[in-house]
């Protein structure tokens, strides 16, 4: 299946529908939206999937340079969204109390969480080399993919 990427995060929604149609398995799912955010989100850095294993989030795909194996919960803003349960935008990582730098080029942050049935099984990652550089824009369509990853895909 091809798919034309468009740089209007209006439109991830509908494309990641698209990517995840027919398709239950949970790394083909993370791995083709990880894709998708990445090349249709410009001024990004890194777009990926970690997932929590054993008590603690576990690198999953991911598009950009080589990230941190493992994340405690409660640690860095992933940790932080999963501890939290909730969307933790960052305008300044700098200034984000215990920020993990896997990238020092990184500069602000969108992290997501996984929810299934109340429990929180990963979380969809963003990074910029810019600061304050998502909005309510990207937050709502990056929520948007994390709802459809865990309605359309078996165990992560």
């Amino acid at each position: 299946m091809s798919i034309e990427i468009s740089y209007d995060p209006s439109l991830l929604v509908a494309q990641g529908r698209a990517l995840l149609d027919d398709e239950r398995d949970p790394i083909a799912n993370a791995a083709n939206l990880a894709a998708l955010i990445f090349g249709s989100l410009e001024r990004l850095n890194w777009a990926g999937f970690y997932r929590m294993h054993a008590g603690e989030l576990v690198l999953g795909p991911f598009q950009g340079k080589a990230a941190c194996t493992r994340i405690a919960v409660g640690r860095g803003v992933c940790g932080t969204a999963v501890a939290e349960s909730r969307t933790l935008v960052v305008p300044d990582v700098e200034a984000f109390p215990g920020h993990i730098a896997c990238d020092n080029a990184s500069r602000s942050e969108l992290v997501v969480p996984l929810v299934r049935a109340g429990v929180v099984i990963g979380v969809i990652d963003c990074d910029s080399p810019e600061l304050d550089r998502f909005g309510s824009t990207e937050r709502e369509a990056i929520e948007a993919l994390a709802a459809l990853f865990v309605a359309g895909s078996d165990a992560f």
